[in-house]
Parts: C-alpha cells; sequence; structure tokens
C-alpha cells in the first residue's frame, strides 16, 4: 500500500524523476522522460503494479531522512536492534541511459537487508519477462527494458513475479544496486561505477546551487523549492512540467485526479520567473528556444500545455486497471485540458519575456517576433469567454483572471517595446491595455458586494483575483483591491488556508457517505465529462454529490498557492506581519524534506493532489522573495 502523499521524497535526472517513500519503496518511475509509461506505478495501486523497495528486513518506516546538502540525492536511515544502517537513492544526470542508483551502507552493528523489485511497464499493465545474464537480472516487455546490476555476494531469487535480494551488511560495508533502462533491442547495458556517479551527481548540483542569490531568512525552503524545480525541467529540450506525477486526487477518493506531467504554458512562465528571481538564467534561455519550437505556427493554434518536447497532442484516457491513490478513481493519464482555451497564459508568457529582460537576457528579434503574433491574435481574441486558470470543463466564461492577464500581456508588450526600441504597433498595444482595463473594471467588479469576483455576471469570489494587485492592474491602496483581498480571506478560507473560489462541496469529519463518482471515460467537445452521475462503489469514500460550477462533482483541499498569493496580496496592503504568519504557517505543511504538493485538508491534516507541485514551490519561492524586500518595495 502506498504512504501518505507527504511521505515521498523526490529523486530525478532532469529527464524523469522518482518518488521514493520513508518505508524505502520507489512507488513511481516514468522512463525515460516524465510523461513516459511507468515502470513503477504501486503510488496508484499495489506492489504488483510496480516498485522497488530497499530496507532492514521487517523494518516499517525509517528513522530520518534528508538530502545531502544542495542536492536531490536522498540519504534514509534505519536504526534497528541489531545495528543502523543508510540507503542512498539518486539519479545521475543522465548521458546516455536513465539510471537509479541504491548504495546500501552499514553504519553499526549487523543489519539483515531484502530488496524486492516488481517491475510493471506501461502503468503497471505489463508484467515483463526477467531473466539472468551476468551480473544482470534484465526484465524485458515490448519496447521496454530494465538491467538490475546485481552486487557480488547478494543472494538473488525470483518469487511470484519478484526479483528478491537478501544480504548483510555491517559497519563500513557498502553495497550498491543499479537499474538501467534502454530500449529492448539493445543486448548490452553501459557500466556505470556508483561511487563516481554519487560524487559526479553531487558536484553536478553544487555547481548549479552556486548561482543561488536569496538573502532573507528562509534560505533553505526557497532553495529547495528551486532544487524542486530545476528537477521538473526536461533538460534536453527546456521544458518544464507542472509536477512528475499523475492522477494524485485533489480529495480522497474523489474524482479530481489529473495529469500534471506535461508543460503548461502558465506553469513554465511562473516557474521561470522563480528561477530568474533566485539567480538561475540558463534556464530561461533554455525554456525560451522550447517555446518557440513549440507554439511555431499560427497564434491561432497556440495549446494550453504540450509535450515535454512540445508534442500538440496530449489525449486524455483512464486507467481502469489501476485501483488509484487510496481508491481515487479514475486515474487519468493525459490531460483533455489541452484543447481548451485559456487567455491568461498570453499574459504570463509575455511577462515572462519581460523579466527575461530585465534579468539581462537580450531579446533576439525572432522571439520578438513570436511576441508580436501572439499580441496579434490576443487583440481580436481577448473579449471571448474561456475556460479560465482553473481549466473549468463546463462553459466558457468571462473570467476576471483571464482579462486582468490580457492586460498584463499588454502592458509588459508596451515595456517591451519601449526598452527594447524594436517595431511594434506600440499605440495599439497601448489601446488594448486600457480597453481592457475598462472593461474589468466596469464587468469584473461587483459594485453591490464591493469585490472582485470571478467572471462577469457571477457574485462568486474567487482566489486569483488577487491577481489585481500582484499583476500592477491596479494600485495596492485602490479601496477595491483592498476590499477584494479582504474578500477573499475571509470567504475563501479553509482551516486558515486558501480555497481557490466558491462552490466547492464543504466538508465535514465522520457521516460521509459512501460511493464514488464515476464517469463512462468519455468527455464532450468542450471538456467536460460525459454521463455525470455517481456509482456505488466498495469501501469508503466522499460523496460526489452535484456537479459543479466547474463541472466536476465532489471538492478539493485548500489550494495552497493561493495562500502564498494572499501573504503577497497582505504585504502589498500594508500588512507585513499578517502576511509573514500566513507565509510561515503554509511552509510549515512542507515535508521533512521540504516539499510540497498541490492543495492540503485542513481537516484530516495531510497533503493532497500532484507531488511536488510546480505552481505551489513557485508561490513559495516568489512570496518569500517579496517578504525579503524593504518595506515599501525597494
Amino acid at each position: 500500500m502506498s504512504g501518505r502523499i507527504e511521505d515521498y521524497a523526490l529523486i530525478g535526472d532532469l529527464q524523469t524523476a522518482a518518488l521514493i517513500g520513508r518505508d524505502g519503496s520507489v512507488d513511481w518511475l516514468c522512463l525515460p522522460r516524465f510523461d513516459s509509461p511507468s515502470c513503477f506505478a504501486a503510488l496508484l495501486g499495489e506492489q504488483r503494479h510496480g516498485s522497488w523497495r530497499l530496507a532492514p528486513a521487517g523494518a516499517g518506516p525509517c528513522g530520518s531522512r534528508k538530502y545531502r546538502g544542495d542536492s536531490l540525492v536522498l540519504e534514509s536511515e534505519w536504526h534497528t536492534a541489531t545495528g543502523s544502517v543508510r540507503v542512498t537513492d539518486f539519479m545521475p544526470h543522465r548521458d546516455k541511459v536513465p539510471r537509479l542508483v541504491r548504495i546500501v551502507e552499514g553504519l553499526t552493528g549487523t543489519v539483515e537487508m531484502r530488496g524486492e523489485l516488481r517491475l510493471s511497464f506501461n502503468y503497471g499493465r505489463i508484467d515483463p519477462w526477467v531473466r539472468r545474464t551476468g551480473h544482470h537480472r534484465v526484465a524485458v516487455a515490448g519496447p521496454d527494458s530494465a538491467w538490475l546490476r546485481v552486487p557480488p555476494g547478494v543472494h538473488t531469487y525470483g518469487a511470484d513475479g519478484t526479483t528478491v535480494s537478501e544480504f548483510t551488511v555491517t559497519a563500513g560495508r557498502r553495497v550498491a544496486f543499479l537499474l538501467t533502462w534502454q530500449p529492448s533491442h539493445l543486448q548490452s547495458t553501459p557500466n556505470t561505477d556508483p561511487d563516481q556517479a554519487l560524487a559526479a551527481t553531487l558536484g553536478r548540483w553544487q555547481d548549479w546551487a552556486g548561482s543561488f542569490r536569496y538573502r532573507g531568512e528562509w534560505r533553505d525552503p526557497v532553495l529547495r523549492s528551486l532544487i524542486t524545480l530545476k528537477a521538473l525541467a526536461y533538460a534536453p529540450t527546456g521544458g518544464i512540467v507542472a509536477a512528475p506525477t499523475a492522477a494524485l486526487p485533489e480529495l480522497i477518493g474523489g474524482t479530481r485526479n489529473w495529469d500534471y506531467r506535461f508543460c503548461w504554458l502558465r506553469d513554465s512562465s511562473m516557474t521561470l520567473s522563480a528561477l530568474l528571481r533566485g539567480g538561475f538564467r540558463e534556464e530561461a534561455a533554455a525554456w525560451r528556444q522550447w517555446l518557440l519550437r513549440a507554439i511555431a505556427g499560427d497564434p491561432r493554434d497556440l495549446q494550453t500545455m504540450y509535450g515535454v518536447a512540445g508534442e500538440r497532442v496530449v489525449t486524455e484516457t483512464e486507467a481502469r486497471w489501476l485501483p488509484g491513490y487510496e481508491d481515487s478513481r479514475p486515474v487519468r493519464f493525459g490531460n483533455a485540458a489541452v484543447a481548451q482555451l485559456q487567455l491568461d497564459v498570453y499574459g504570463e508568457v509575455v511577462d515572462t519575456l519581460h523579466l527575461a529582460l530585465l534579468a539581462g537576457i537580450p531579446m533576439e528579434r525572432h522571439v520578438w517576433g513570436l511576441l508580436r503574433a501572439l499580441m496579434g491574435y490576443l487583440e481580436q481574441h481577448w473579449r471571448e469567454p474561456d475556460e479560465g486558470l482553473w481549466e473549468f470543463r463546463s462553459a466558457r466564461r468571462h473570467f476576471v483572471h483571464s482579462k486582468v492577464m490580457a492586460w498584463v500581456a499588454a502592458d509588459r508588450a508596451v515595456k517591451l517595446a519601449e526598452a527594447t526600441g524594436l517595431p511594434a504597433p506600440v499605440e495599439r498595444w497601448r489601446a488594448m491595455r486600457d480597453a481592457v482595463h475598462a472593461d474589468v473594471c466596469a464587468n469584473g467588479y461587483d459594485r453591490r458586494r464591493g469585490t472582485f469576483v470571478q467572471h462577469y455576471g457571477g457574485q462568486e469570489l474567487d482566489a486569483a483575483t488577487l491577481f489585481v494587485v500582484k499583476s500592477g492592474f491596479l494600485p495596492p491602496d485602490d479601496p477595491r483591491v483592498v476590499r477584494t483581498v479582504d474578500a477573499v480571506r475571509a470567504g475563501l478560507d479553509h482551516g486558515g488556508f486558501v480555497r481557490r473560489y466558491n462552490g466547492m462541496r464543504p466538508r465535514h469529519r465522520g457521516g460521509q457517505a459512501h460511493g464514488r463518482p464515476r464517469t463512462d471515460g468519455q468527455l464532450r467537445p468542450d471538456g467536460s465529462p460525459g454521463a455525470p452521475g455517481s456509482v456505488p462503489a466498495s469501501g469508503p469514500g466522499p460523496a460526489a454529490g452535484p456537479v459543479r460550477a466547474d463541472g466536476l462533482p465532489g471538492g478539493e483541499g485548500a489550494f495552497l498557492a493561493c495562500s502564498f498569493w494572499l501573504a503577497d496580496a497582505l504585504v502589498a496592503t500594508g500588512r507585513r506581519e499578517e502576511a509573514r504568519e500566513l507565509f510561515t504557517r503554509v511552509v510549515d505543511l512542507a515535508n521533512d524534506l521540504g516539499l510540497l504538493a498541490e492543495e492540503w485538508d485542513p481537516l484530516e491534516g495531510r497533503q493532497l493532489g500532484n507531488m511536488p507541485q510546480a505552481f505551489t514551490h513557485v508561490a513559495l519561492v516568489n512570496t518569500a522573495f517579496t517578504l525579503a524586500e524593504p518595506a515599501g518595495g525597494g
């Protein structure tokens, strides 16, 4: 059985990532890329769906764990009745093939160790044929093969589809396991020296972290967040995934289980802004090149998200053979949001190009041509409704956040033109900026309530309206801003944290109905699920309830990025100490390794959603920088 979401650690090689539980089990790994099918999927099912546990025989969770320095090298320690042992897990920066290294080191006494490797390709659906060759156990299925190098002196045998390893470590003894993936038609695998690979991996991370420039009091959580964001960047192309996992639920037993292993323009742009603030410029240059390749063509064809190499086809399917994380179904791979219209991404992209220029990255003429093409399309279409930041799977609306980000696109485009002197229809962009601003103030503001609302004609609150101050759309002392901040703070409170928007089904301890919502797996043209409703299922789970305004049944936890956004807004409106208290409260939700998922359940006291989540760590970094600035800016 998988652990809690916050029980997992992240390791990776800048092309894919693995999640390792406190019990020493690798329960999630997709090879060779973030968005490839998994070989370990116990996170969404059981051991038979793929996992690799390496720990003292009969032991439970490790007693302590940490990353070694400023790296993604994980060290877990167990202290048993007979001795203590450390397991060091990492994925070396890739040269030819992905590798997972696990080094067992005896610290004191004598410890009996046991490894259980169960490979299952294609998201736990295909069990491989396993054979012995030399010092390796080779698992093959279709195009995939995985090679386990067995150290000398380790007794290894097969049992019910699992490769079992048994051995003893004493103080000072080191035993290294190496798992390598490669295409199945290759007949041999490259040799890797585990200790040399460890030294090289630590060196690469140390060199990278040397550019870190934050000087505030939250140095450790900020740098750990930036390391995590770096780990989500696909090195060959510069694309950045929103998270390395799929189908982790936004509410245990619920249906909001999405695949985040893709590159959202919005998430990537925000990630780049955080990396730039932290002093890392190389990623911004690589991402710009990825962007140019991914969106090449007619601006009308701009998608909200792409594959890590810029792929446009990201089909959403359901894996009915997987029971889901703690019985949360359906398990989805791919994401239908690829077909949505989300106008805010234009603002995110142009804002990031502006930040890159401020960071000293020059504006090349071909990038300027891209920006002009995007602005030309937005000028013609910003008045249209869209699915918005939160990717509603229901009717399109005129979301206030989308309009505000259209204003950001025009505002930053004007600033870029003025700073570079490159040819541009600056007066048209200024006119668009003024028109969007007037439109939002006239239609997105509820005068009766005295706040900005989620969409034109509605009265619902939305944490994304905090961008009216975060983006510079209105000055922080504007009464409309202050009232909106106060309304979000009070009206979207969820156990001291912030919901994304109104309309989530209230939850209470106890008395939950049984049964989980299910759909027929088909999507309507607008992206909403077909045949909404619920069908009883065995085992406890939150009641589905009616389909909400966003087109989905059920509820969710507090969205962690929104709490950071509120902290930013509190700083802007002169309430720095309140912002500091909120920021500290959210940072304290991180697990022992400093990792945060997408959401938090204040009733059950646990993390929810895909893990670790770029959106959350980006917001943490930006708020930390905001709090580090002198009062009044600067």
